[in-house]
């Protein structure tokens, strides 16, 4: 089983999809798709410089939030070998299947359709991470299942002990982060990351675009898309996703 490509799935609420990509094209420097789905609910955020996509906008009729899509070889052993690991279908479709990790964390086993060519950063900005945020109960487990399923990736511990990191081989534009919340009752859910080089610039250019400065860290910033989702700009490098040395 070998992962050839990831792509990060901006998950909201379809009365805000109109509103969800074009803030996104803008972010990513990127052009819609034509529309898919039965309500025209799923797109790609094509870039350009001959490029791949790796990044789409689906809008959901609960929740919001991110998910991955792994594109694979045979998604069958994929979905296989998920399930031995504690996973559940939780939908079938003609080569394709959406998949829940044992805490509840959605994700997508697709076809590989020949993705190899990683977006450029954007104006010192690069969408590279899905962050999955994790009950402390489940943390360990959740670890244990994503380093079981990515075999060839590099998982880590991250900076702080709330951290745990899987970043992939080659040039596999979606890497995936895994945080442990701080109290049982918050809920599982996931979130999008963009790797800065200067985060008061980039956080100041998405305000510009509507977004909405929840919180304020060191080395990172809450913000709020005009469709409602939170995502996390943090001080990483880029290029490499990893922190300035």
């Amino acid at each position: 089983m070998t992962i050839r490509w990831t792509y990060a799935f901006i998950d909201r609420p379809i009365d805000q999809f109109d509103r969800a990509c074009a803030f996104w094209t803008a972010v990513t420097d990127t052009r819609m798709s034509r529309l898919r789905g039965e309500q025209r609910e799923f797109t790609t955020l094509l870039p350009g410089q001959d490029a791949d996509a790796c990044v789409k906008v689906q809008g959901v009729t609960s929740g919001g939030g991110a998910h991955i899509d792994f594109s694979v070889d045979d998604v069958a052993d994929f979905t296989g070998r998920a399930m031995r690991g504690g996973a559940e279908v939780v939908a079938g479709h003609a080569g394709w299947a959406v998949l829940r990790s044992p805490a509840g964390q959605t994700f997508c086993a697709v076809p590989w359709h020949g993705e190899k060519v990683r977006p450029p950063v954007v104006r010192g900005t690069r969408l590279d991470q899905v962050c999955v945020d994790i009950p402390p109960y489940a943390y360990a487990a959740e670890i244990d299942f994503w380093s079981e399923l990515l075999p060839g990736w590099e998982s880590v511990p991250g900076s702080l002990p709330e951290f745990h990191v899987l970043t992939p081989p080659g040039p596999l534009p979606i890497r995936v982060l895994l945080q442990r919340l701080d109290t049982a009752d918050q809920p599982l859910g996931a979130h999008l990351d963009l790797a800065c080089a200067d985060i008061d610039a980039t956080a100041a250019a998405h305000e510009a675009l509507g977004a909405t400065r929840v919180r304020q860290g060191a080395h990172w910033s809450v913000l709020r898309d005009p469709a409602g989702g939170t995502y996390c700009l943090t001080g990483r490098d880029p290029d490499t996703g990893g922190l300035p040395r």
